[in-house]
């Protein structure tokens, strides 16, 4: 983080002796490997901690971990990442592939590429065809960079002479349970606040952010909003890798960097020589038994020091440098509107596509066969599109030319599932499309009468553009002879300026909806910066309780992108039940709602009970009615074993606020278990209802007890809505608006014929 990569070579060279020999063999590494080679590795200081990092394909590739190679694709790659505060010593590719049976050996060949340098070749012998071959490459750390990219390439042959390069013989396939062994090494870091977050958060580890948060003693309800802003925060910046905060009082961790909290009455015992502070100050100091483990400390005459500190971190982040940094001041000016997170879709306006990037060259794709364009559509769970029309898509793109018309399409694709396809002409090298997502009523498709699925928005949802080209088929001619053609790579370009259209829509959701929570934070979320949220805590928290308030509030600045700068926090419930809010409960539920008919469950020490709904259905399969979902029985059972819970209800105060509570039986192991399964994407995926269970056999859901909305629709959409959902009801509805009108056309006939009659009389 001090001193360039390049140069950290050096310092990591002079930290041991090399002598010549090693030197000229790491010189005349060989370039074509097969089976288990020597591997090199850098000299290491004795005294610098050495961790050993596993990386699987499983972690590294895209979805499903393994890859195949095709003629037409014949490249595939993983990325990973090394922490600024590490440099690697030893590298070790580990590959586990099964080649073509009908690919010809010598001449097929896996070459292996790390940053555009070629670091390994492993030719196809006979033996190998068709069978699954375990080989090692050994990779000289020298090549190893901050970010890392290896590549992948098969040159695959099937035929001495007259090749098909789009032939389906043409393959080799790398299984998931490839990976890199990696062996790293601790560097010495300086005193400098201009590298932060470095090295508390490293954007280039692709590991979940494990980062403590020490205390004195049990923080009181000021310190703990300071740590609960401050991870909210650290989650703004993992986006997707997850976070987890464990919270100890007066120790810290063992090999981890640790933030700390600490005012001058009240320090932990390995900071009581530090001066007395006078301002809110942040300072980052090495570890007192670790010089290679950081302490990021977050320092105050008060507890409205520490709040103001970290205030400070999460809006001038910019301004840090040096070792020490004080906090002259913070205002928070105009407050934040609503549904206007930054990792969400503007739901006020169009939303181009520059916006919903989130690395640089998303938009483009390169290959014989381009990969997929992929972007990520996050939108707010209160999203009102029943009866929508339709989403309108503004979409320019630029390809190469084909080489004649052949076919080649552009096809879209939302969550899977197909939208539109465009021809790719070989006239023209741009294309402009104004499209219109089709919503819940579904599409048919006159020519072939398909019907294709009606398309749900979720909360995450996937959007696809796959450039398919016709592929070149090789033949003979008359004269026995063969017509090659090399395949040209093609380039695309989705254009930024492309934009989608979600204004216009009204807010209103069926609650309680505990998927809504679990993956975007709502109803919380509703204002990026939790204004209108407020947490209760226990009177005496413990340290699992604490570092359950943190990883929730992380888990939501991960999902809007921005700090809970304005949350608010109490531990007195008769001041949090007079103000209208949505209430988050950590560790407890008040007395005086505990017997409330509204709460599907309770988990405490002694017992826990939970309500059996009539019907136990998926909801986001089959809805349940509100007879099904009606509270059958309640059963109370004690048990040794770990248990938590999560329950959504409405507010008892408030018609239009909801309660989100997160229980445990009290052991360190339930609270570890809830932890768990909200740092878990694929568990909190299985969180829906009003109940979700966490025991150690996994997660459970059931929606019971009544439902209520929340947001505004006008009476003739809501009846609309209700309706749509019965549809004896609309047709019954439908009838009598039939007979009424004919009704009323009968009338008016006999009235314009009276007129008429009374007209020739006179």
């Amino acid at each position: 983080m001090t001193i360039p990569r390049v140069n950290r070579w050096f310092a990591a060279l002079l930290l041991g002796s090399a002598t010549l020999s090693c030197a000229a063999a790491q010189e005349d590494a060989p370039a074509n490997i097969a089976g288990v080679t020597p591997v090199q590795s850098l000299p290491q200081d004795n005294g610098a901690p050495l961790r050993n990092s596993q990386l699987s394909f499983a972690q590294l590739a895209p979805p499903p971990g393994s890859m195949t190679l095709r003629g037409t694709r014949t490249t595939g790659q993983i990325e990973f990442g090394v922490r600024s505060d590490e440099v690697v010593t030893r590298a070790l590719l580990n590959l586990s592939f099964r080649p073509s049976p009908a690919l010809l050996p010598t001449l097929s060949q896996l070459k292996v590429y790390l940053n555009d340098e070629l670091v390994g070749l492993i030719t196809l012998t006979p033996e190998q065809l068709g069978k699954e071959i375990q080989t090692q490459l050994s990779i000289d750390p020298r090549y190893i960079a901050d970010f890392n990219r290896v590549r992948f390439e098969l040159v695959g042959h099937y035929a001495n002479v007259c090749e098909n390069p789009a032939n389906s013989a043409i393959w080799l396939d790398i299984g998931k349970q490839s990976g890199i062994d990696l062996t790293l090494q601790k560097l010495p870091l300086k005193n400098d606040l201009s590298h932060f977050p470095e090295p508390f958060f490293d954007t280039r580890d692709t590991r979940p952010l494990t980062l403590p948060m020490v205390f004195s003693a049990q923080p009181d309800v000021t310190q703990q909003r300071a740590a609960a802003i401050l991870a909210s925060w650290f989650g703004s910046k993992t986006g997707w890798r997850g976070q987890r905060f464990p919270v100890l009082y007066n120790q810290l961790p063992q090999q981890q960097h640790a933030v700390v909290f600490a005012t001058n009455d009240a320090r932990p015992d390995f900071l009581k020589d530090l001066p007395p502070v006078t301002k809110p100050t942040v300072e980052i100091v090495s570890q007192p038994d670790n010089p290679y483990e950081k302490m990021l400390l977050i320092l105050g005459r008060n507890d409205e020091d520490l709040l103001t500190t970290v205030q400070g971190i999460a809006q001038g982040e910019l301004l840090l440098r040096g070792d020490i940094s004080t906090i002259d001041s913070v205002k928070l000016l105009s407050p934040r509107q609503a549904y206007d997170a930054p990792n969400w879709v503007r739901t006020d306006r169009r939303t181009t596509f520059a916006e919903l990037t989130q690395y640089e060259n998303q938009l483009q794709s390169d290959g014989v066969q381009p990969n997929p364009v992929s972007l990520t559509l996050n939108l707010p769970p209160d999203l009102f599109l029943v009866r929508a029309r339709g989403i309108d898509m503004d979409l320019s793109y630029r390809y190469t030319a084909p080489f004649q018309s052949d076919g080649s399409r552009l096809a879209v694709n939302l969550n899977n599932q197909f939208i539109q396809d465009y021809p790719l002409p070989p006239k023209n090298t741009t294309g402009q499309q104004l499209l219109h997502i089709p919503l819940i009523q579904g599409m048919l498709d006159k020519s072939h009468e398909l019907l294709i699925p009606a398309l749900r928005l979720g909360v995450v949802n996937q959007l696809r553009f796959d450039f398919d080209y016709a592929n070149i088929t090789i033949s003979g001619n008359a004269d026995g002879r063969c017509e090659t053609a090399t395949p040209i790579t093609h380039h695309v370009v989705v254009d930024d300026n492309s934009s989608i259209d979600f204004s216009g829509y009204r807010h209103y959701i069926e609650m309680p909806s505990l998927r809504a929570w679990a993956n975007a934070g709502f109803p919380f979320s509703r204002y990026a910066d939790l204004a209108q949220t407020l947490v209760l805590m226990p009177p005496k928290p413990d340290a699992e309780q604490v570092s359950t308030l943190l990883n929730t509030l992380g888990n939501m600045g991960a999902q809007t992108g921005y700090p809970a700068l304005r949350v608010q926090l109490t531990d007195d419930w008769a001041t949090a039940k007079k103000q209208d809010v949505d209430l988050l409960m950590i560790g407890v539920i008040p007395k005086d709602l505990q017997d409330d008919q509204r709460i599907p469950a309770l988990v405490d020490a002694t017992a826990s009970w939970l309500k059996e709904p009539v019907r136990r259905i998926t909801p986001e399969v089959n809805p349940q009615s509100q007879r099904e979902q009606a509270a059958e029985s309640t059963t109370t059972i004690s048990s040794r074993g770990p248990l938590a819970t999560v329950i959504g209800f409405q507010s008892p105060f408030y018609d239009q606020r909801s309660v989100v509570a997160l229980l445990a039986d009290g052991t360190p192991r339930s609270w570890q278990l809830l932890n768990e399964a909200m740092g878990d994407s694929g568990k909190r995926g299985t969180m829906s209802g009003s109940t979700v269970v966490i025991r150690e056999s996994g997660v459970n859901s059931l929606r019971v007890g009544e439902s209520y909305y929340v947001g505004h629709l006008p009476w003739w959409e809501r009846l609309w809505s209700l309706l749509s959902v019965h549809p004896f009801w609309l047709a019954l509805c439908a009838l009598f608006v039939v007979v009424l009108f004919a009704l009323m056309t009968w009338r008016l006939m006999r009235i314009i014929t009276r007129r008429r009659l009374l007209d020739e009389d006179e």
